[in-house]
């Protein structure tokens, strides 16, 4: 029996247990991060490529950190709802798809998914997030541990589609990695908009990488490829599209380069180039430079994580999936399995952009296969340029 003097103070003890609880809570969920713990704005990150060029590993370097709520293109849910557009006509849907993911607005995916129950899984490769495989999206997993995609789709693909939003307002960084802008222009009102913190990483792969990735992958990539050619898709022989897709991809990366020298200073320092070569060559340091523009901490697991992805062995089980990998080989390997009369042709629609990023031309098949000729120009931090011969 309970006495009436103690009730008082059995109460007073019960609400501060209470009070305790929900501050742990609060706390683990939301103040998990440096930056809100500092009282920062948001920092929202744009990891701009293009198909084959190494986006999936970069997206997964931010989207495995405890600080970061990543996306992986979701733009895929546009295209694949207006198959019969073209790039620019979807490019203003894409901006505010991306625009409302950073301030966390989820309704925004109404226009493009199937009516009915949603669950987190209706969103496209949801299980490459690490944020929508632990608390608060899904319980099942520790949130500071480093998550595999199989075990995230297994465990965590019955959370309801609202668990989305409600992760994304929990982290200090947004991250979306995005291979469907082909202009720098369409972004800008992104990078002068007072609600956004955007900062972009652009990255770039050497052509003739992605042309024999692009092989490999021509079923997967070919409504992505008939959106890019638009009308001439039909005009144009089949062996000559990949070309001329390529051609696409080559100039809209030069020109969103050249269009951020335009830019004043202060929207300069938003933008960082990253070559997939020099991520593969020294993983941990590129990795800490991203980190560093970002303003994340390169925590020791993750270290431990970079290094074994990368240092891994063969080429990997699947071209879609980052998985522990020979990421230095692989990307060669178009050196040794690229038949050098489809090289020259790369070269030729891609020279411009070869030579801004710094990738040195083949003369013969001899150059090609000689993995001893180092095709990477060094890297001029002044002007962010590369060094010609």
């Amino acid at each position: 029996m309970i006495l009436p003097k103690t009730m008082p103070l059995l109460l007073f003890l019960v609400s501060q247990i209470a009070i305790c609880l929900i501050f742990t809570h609060f706390y683990r969920y939301n103040f998990n991060s440096t930056s809100r713990r500092e009282g920062l704005k948001t920092t929202h990150v744009l990891v701009l490529s293009s198909w084959r060029s190494g986006s999936s590993l970069v997206g997964q370097l931010f989207g495995q950190h405890p600080d970061v709520f990543y996306l992986m293109e979701p733009s895929w849910h546009i295209w694949t709802t207006f198959t019969e557009s073209t790039p620019w006509r979807l490019h203003m849907a894409v901006r505010d798809l991306i625009r409302a993911i950073f301030l966390c607005d989820m309704s925004v995916f109404d226009a493009y998914l199937e009516p009915g129950p949603r669950k987190q899984s209706s969103l496209f490769q949801w299980e490459t997030s690490r944020a929508l495989c632990s608390p608060p999206a899904c319980d099942i997993l520790p949130r500071d541990t480093i998550i595999p995609r199989a075990h995230c789709k297994l465990l965590c693909s019955k959370q309801p589609f609202e668990v989305v939003e409600k992760a994304c307002r929990n982290y200090s960084h947004v991250v979306v990695k995005e291979v469907r802008f082909f202009n720098l222009q369409v972004l800008y009102p992104l990078l002068r908009d007072p609600s956004l913190n955007l900062y972009i990483l652009h990255l770039v792969r050497d052509p003739r990488a992605v042309f024999r990735s692009r092989e490999q992958t021509r079923e997967d990539l070919k409504i992505d490829s008939k959106i890019v050619m638009g009308q001439e898709w039909q005009e144009l022989k089949e062996d000559d599209r990949p070309y001329h897709v390529l051609q696409v991809i080559c100039q809209s990366q030069l020109e969103i380069y050249k269009a951020v020298q335009t830019l004043p200073k202060a929207l300069k320092q938003r933008y960082l180039l990253l070559r997939y070569e020099d991520l593969v060559r020294d993983p941990l340091a590129q990795t800490a430079r991203m980190y560093e523009y970002a303003g994340l901490k390169f925590l020791p697991h993750l270290r431990t994580w970079v290094h074994n992805i990368t240092r891994g062995k063969g080429m990997g089980n699947n071209a879609f999936f980052t998985d522990s990998r020979d990421a230095l080989k692989t990307s060669q390997a178009w050196r040794w399995s690229l038949p050098y009369g489809k090289v020259p042709r790369i070269q030729k629609v891609c020279g411009d952009s070869m030579k801004l990023f710094g990738y040195r031309l083949v003369r013969s098949e001899q150059e090609q296969r000689n993995l001893s000729l180092d095709l990477l120009s060094a890297w001029n931090p002044a002007g962010q340029f590369y060094e010609e011969d």
